[in-house]
């Protein structure tokens, strides 16, 4: 089961709950990985750094932080995304909205799914796997 939170937030005109469930579903599946439970939480750029604080004793801002309870085959976690740097991140990146939302949301599943991005190796490795999960989100 996927859910979606708009903490303090309202959700992106984009935001198609069906369509975001069809996605990841298959996404997680084309890894051989099943979601029991994510709740994506869309969040305001404060209310993240709240949660950075609170429970990373980190005092930055940052577009996502994943909280995994289950991880190998069978995914749960809460998932939670800043929609003001996604959106600022956007921005940067000279891409849309939509586009870096859905590389975010992707990000997180890929932390689940297992795959990392600490060294350049690994990074790169991620940011191909998130150019697929892209791909794959604009081709429903």
């Amino acid at each position: 089961m996927i859910n979606y939170v708009a903490e303090d937030i309202v959700f992106p005109e984009f935001f198609n709950q069906e369509i975001l469930n069809l996605w990841l579903s298959g996404l997680s599946k084309s890894y051989n990985v099943y979601i029991l439970g994510i709740t994506y939480i869309f969040c305001s750029d404060e209310y993240l750094l709240g949660i950075n604080k609170k429970f990373l004793d980190h005092d930055y801002y940052t577009d996502i932080i994943t909280f995994p309870y289950r991880e190998g085959r069978l995914l749960e976690s809460d998932i939670y995304i800043s929609l003001d740097r996604v959106r600022d991140n956007a921005t940067t990146l000279g891409v849309s909205y939509e586009s870096e939302c859905v590389r975010v949301m992707a990000h997180g599943l890929l932390h689940l799914i297992g795959f990392k991005d600490k060294d350049g190796e690994d990074a790169a490795k991620m940011r191909q796997e998130e150019e697929k999960a892209i791909q794959s989100y604009f081709a429903i």
